[in-house]
């Protein structure tokens, strides 16, 4: 183990010996800029405007002379000929970067609104960053004074550094940058080694185990290059499963099928900067021995100085291999403190594949780069000496406060986690006082069944430093719909007296916790308390409920009957319930689809209901709603039925449709499932589509902006009846459709116009976009996601092309089933100018119009 500085640092040198990969969530620190630590020698530039904007004042959160780097000329579009350039006189870890503009106490207004970055390790070879979607170009500034930090994924590994103003017209930018990372201890600047390959499993998943980050030759082999085998990330147990979202199975790993590889070894050969004293090599491997994934069974590795040849002695190990535990691990191999500059390893076949998504090497005095030390403080490397006595005069009075240290460290430790304790069982009993005063009764004929609103837990999220942060989609143990219904007591319908049909299998799959969604100042948001938020009425000024003041009567709670949870939101929850008597409180106006109300059958209705502890500005924003929703009377609008608001817990009881959402409708009528009826045909389709747009035509007749239109909040009953819902959002089954903005807001992008996405404009004008996408949606029956091709992020920048309208925008296709007309209808949607989209009053009559002329 490497020696520490001073004894102070004894027991962080202990712990780091713990682990050896880089930990890039560790390794963030400010490497210069900023603090002066890079001296103004070390950074350069390819021009200057003047003296007082020369390279050495391009420092992030400085103003020293005129207050940035400043090129000499206006960078023009597809010219990269300007650069600011960073020498670091050593390999970095860089994990993240910071830009800023020039603002020079307000004198100044430049910055450069994208930038690319190169890198080299040897001040010769340039390398081009790409993320780990093959996207060059960062977002930079959009003001001169604000920060801007940007994680670079995958990090780099390199001594010079250069950042490159980029922009779509003739503009004159200034610079100031700063570089976060650590060093790179391991001192290894390329490896070469065999082209990662494909494994086909059994159901015809195909799992690519190339080196998709690799930033040197690639080919057959990869030489001259670093990539995910020293990225720090270090791959799952299951090597399907990946730390980063919307990429292919696989990604984590770089993985050699047996036969393939002359043999039976892979060969890896390392180069490092300079003669090292090599102690270990740890390895990351897989284990899925159940899929033929084994830890190698061998390794021997050959050692090099300098440009001799190879050594013939080599270090051997042999493993012990283990058939019972699957999961991940690192390999330790010792190096038995050999004198190198490049090693060459081969690694042995114990199964039919192998699989590796970390290598690291530990040799000389590396501190190992999840140091909690910052790379300021100096450190002062030593070299193995095999003559070197230890002068252990004061070895006893080191072990003697490691000792202390460490039972001071379990004591705090042990404090900590019994007040924790005791923390969780005095809030535990607080709940279920409170749940006891709160618990709401809902009868079964044949036993009761309680609601108890307990206090939810919700897991604190990191905040991302990125500008847009995924939502976590649905883990591997979830099931279908139909596997999750619960098994509620039998109980009587009165089939027999009433001639009632039985109560129908509800569609909707239990979910756990929803995704909140945002809010802007002047809008009255709408089910935003349980669930999605549907409707949202602009500049909309509304007195409290006083409790009577709605359209529809208060229902007793008795009456419900539990059935099935169907979604969860911030403050509350949708329960699918049964209901008889129904008839007496809804108005002479309104009968249930496909039910007839007066002959006491059982009718299916969803309750929304506000938990015990909402907070008073969400039992406002419930009242609300409801008041809202009792005036919204449309043969395609889910309707409000009754209310439960004399006492807590607040609920409103809407209408529900017996087929569920539109999207898994669609999915299971094109699934060929037995339990689904005829496939639908051109005609049910458009039927479906006009009655959507006759929804919206009433609500866009009210000013109201829907926000969320798409097949998921649209309910199907008899005979393709179609009602505009909400319960899409609250459901983790559509969480994947939302994408979270700077940790706050959650976002369907792919349903959104540009001018939602990037000025945040919500108008009756987006909803028709939204609308064409549903329409899209409906024809495809729902086979796939829009763009589905393209990532988050590329989703994001086709909106940019639509907002510069250069006809580089990419449309959804024409489906298969679709006629021209209609997909005429979908691309008059999607026009860039609000002012050019058609009302909804057109689209319904449109649609109408098609329908005849067939």
């Amino acid at each position: 183990m490497p020696a520490c500085p001073r004894p102070a640092l004894l027991l962080l040198c202990v712990l780091q010996a713990a682990r050896a990969q880089v930990n890039p969530a560790v390794c963030r620190y400010p490497l210069g800029m900023s603090s002066g630590h890079i001296p103004d020698e070390d950074i350069s530039a390819s021009s200057q405007w003047s003296e007082s904007t020369a390279a050495k004042y391009g420092r992030l959160d400085s103003e020293d002379g005129d207050g940035a780097w400043c090129p000499e000329v206006p960078v023009e579009p597809d010219d990269l000929k300007e650069f600011l350039q960073i020498d670091l006189h050593a390999l970095h870890f860089i994990t993240l970067v910071g830009t800023q503009g020039r603002h020079a106490g307000g004198h100044g207004n430049e910055f450069a609104p994208m930038y690319k970055i190169n890198y080299s390790r040897d001040g010769t070879r340039w390398i081009s960053w790409r993320n780990r979607h093959g996207k060059q170009v960062l977002d930079g500034n959009s003001n001169p004074y604000d920060i801007v930090l940007k994680d670079l994924e995958p990090p780099l590994i390199a001594r010079f550094i250069r950042f490159i103003p980029v922009t779509d017209h003739s503009m004159n930018v200034c610079l100031r940058v700063e570089v976060y990372g650590c060093v790179w201890l391991d001192g290894l600047v390329s490896y070469n080694a065999p082209a990662g390959q494909q494994l086909i499993l059994p159901g015809g998943t195909v799992i690519y185990l190339n080196d998709s980050v690799y930033d040197g030759a690639f080919g057959y082999s990869m030489t001259e290059g670093l990539g995910q085998l020293t990225d720090g990330v270090s791959g799952l147990d299951d090597f399907t499963q990946t730390h980063e979202y919307h990429v292919w199975p696989g990604y984590d790993y770089v993985g050699w099928r047996n036969e393939s590889m002359a043999g039976g070894y892979v060969e890896i050969t390392f180069e490092f900067d300079r003669i090292r004293n090599f102690t270990t090599m740890k390895v990351h491997c897989n284990n899925m021995f159940a899929k033929g994934v084994k830890i190698f069974k061998e390794v021997q590795c050959y050692f090099r100085a300098d440009a001799s040849e190879w050594e013939p002695s080599a270090v051997s190990s042999v493993l012990v291999l283990d058939d019972v535990n699957p999961s991940a691990r690192f390999v330790t191999v010792p190096l038995l403190h050999r004198m190198a500059s490049a090693i060459k390893c081969q690694y042995y076949f114990a199964d039919a594949w192998m699989m590796f998504s970390e290598i690291t090497f530990q040799s000389d005095a590396a501190m190992y780069n999840n140091s909690l030390v910052p790379p300021e403080m100096p450190m002062v490397p030593t070299t193995y000496d095999p003559m070197l006595k230890v002068d252990d005069s004061n070895t006893r009075i080191l072990i003697g406060c490691l000792v202390a240290i460490i039972f001071i460290l379990v004591a705090i430790i042990v404090i900590i986690l019994w007040r924790q304790f005791w923390q969780k069982m005095l809030e535990k009993a607080s709940r279920r006082m409170l749940d006891d005063e709160m618990t709401v009764s809902l009868s079964l004929p044949s036993e009761s069944s309680m609601f108890n609103h307990n206090r939810s837990s919700s897991s604190s999220e990191q905040e991302s430093s990125s500008t847009y942060d995924r939502i976590f989609p649905l883990g591997p143990d979830y099931q279908e719909p139909s596997r999750l219904i619960r098994k509620l007591p039998e109980f009587t319908t009165g089939e027999e007296d009433t001639g009632c049909s039985g109560p129908v299998k509800p569609s909707q799959a239990s979910v756990t916790e929803g995704v909140p969604h945002y809010a802007e100042a002047d809008i009255v948001n709408l089910q935003g308390v349980t669930g999605g938020n549907t409707y949202s009425v602009p500049a909309l000024t509304m007195d409290l409920l006083s409790g009577k003041d709605v359209a529809v009567e208060e229902f007793p709670r008795k009456l419900l009957t539990f059935k099935e949870k169907l979604g969860e939101g911030q403050f509350g929850e949708v329960h699918l319930c049964e209901v008889e008597g129904m008839d007496k409180f809804t108005g002479k106006d309104f009968a249930l689809e496909g039910l007839d109300v007066s002959s006491n059958c059982p009718v299916l209705v969803a309750v929304k209901m506000l938990r015990a502890d909402a907070n008073k500005n969400a039992r406002n924003d419930f009242l609300k709603e409801i008041k809202i929703m009792s005036r919204l009377k449309d043969p395609n609008i889910i309707r409000l039925l009754a209310v439960c608001i004399t006492d807590d817990p607040l609920c409103m009881i809407t209408e529900y449709m017996e087929n569920g959402d539109l999207n898994q409708f669609l999915s299971r009528q094109q699934s060929g499932s037995p339990l689904t009826s005829q496939v639908p045909t051109v005609s049910d389709l458009r039927f479906m589509a006009t009655q959507i747009a006759s929804g919206m035509k009433y609500l866009s007749s009210l000013n109201f902006v829907h926000r969320d239109l798409a097949t998921r909040n649209c309910l199907v009953g008899k005979r393709y009846t179609i009602k505009i819902a909400d319960f899409g959002m609250s459901r983790n089954l559509y969480s994947g459709d939302y994408y979270r903005i700077q940790g706050r807001a959650v976002l369907p992008i792919r349903w959104m116009s540009w001018e939602s996405i990037l000025l945040g404009k919500f108008t009756t004008a987006s909803d028709v976009w939204a609308f064409g996408v549903t329409l899209w949606e409906t024809f495809t029956l729902c086979r796939e996601q829009p763009y589905s091709q393209f990532s988050d992020e590329q989703v994001i920048e086709n909106t940019g092309e639509f907002f510069r309208d250069q006809g580089r925008q990419t449309y959804l296709p024409q489906p298969a089933l679709c006629p021209d007309s209609v997909y005429k209808l979908m691309l008059s949607c999607w026009r860039r100018d609000t002012k050019d989209r058609p009302s909804f009053q057109d689209i319904h009559r449109l649609l109408q119009e098609s329908a005849s002329e067939e």
